[in-house]
């Protein structure tokens, strides 16, 4: 029994979500490039003779070296349900010229990322400033996040990869 309403509002929380963006562009296009030299020589290359080292061992080093400095540049965002009449707010001060949408998508992405943005803390200008550094890739994560979690209704989403760890593990899945 989930007891009186009283009890309910007692124990609820607003949804939460964190993600993490890449705050170093550098790095993320390094890693790129990267990516593609390896591809390139992995098609290309061919040894002059039996004693030469393939190129791919050392962009494949570099690469990984790339990829764990990105990592450690990305920093984490956590977004927070701002409640329904915050929400209904914001959507109606960001309306669409065009009927068939919801909002304005040019204003109303940095208003709910500024707005739900629990950690770290932004004002609108802040989120602004944050998306002339961040590319679209990371904008849409943090949009994303936002988003979810004011609309999801999945609160515990079923995941195979850890029923099947359970299950090997002999615990319960």
């Amino acid at each position: 029994m989930p007891g009186s309403i009283e009890d309910i509002l007692k124990r609820a929380t607003p949804r939460e979500r964190t993600v993490k963006v890449c705050i170093r562009g550098d790095l993320a296009g390094r890693v790129q490039s990267l990516t593609e030299e390896l591809a390139k020589v992995s098609k290309e290359w061919e040894p002059s003779d039996i004693t030469e080292v393939h190129p791919a061992r050392q962009i494949a080093a570099d690469l990984k070296a790339a990829r764990d400095e990105a990592q450690a540049a990305e920093v984490p965002f956590t977004v927070r349900y701002i409640g329904d009449r915050a929400y209904s707010d914001l959507l109606a001060a960001h309306p669409s010229d065009d009927e068939n949408e919801l909002f304005k998508l040019e204003t109303f992405t940095p208003a709910l990322i500024a707005a739900s943005c629990a950690d770290p803390v932004m004002t609108l200008a802040q989120t602004k400033e944050l998306f002339e550094v961040i590319n679209e890739g990371e904008i849409k994560k943090l949009f994303d996040a936002a988003w979810d979690v004011h609309h999801s209704s999945d609160v515990v989403p079923f995941s195979l990869a850890a029923s099947a760890f359970l299950a090997v593990l002999g615990g319960e899945s």
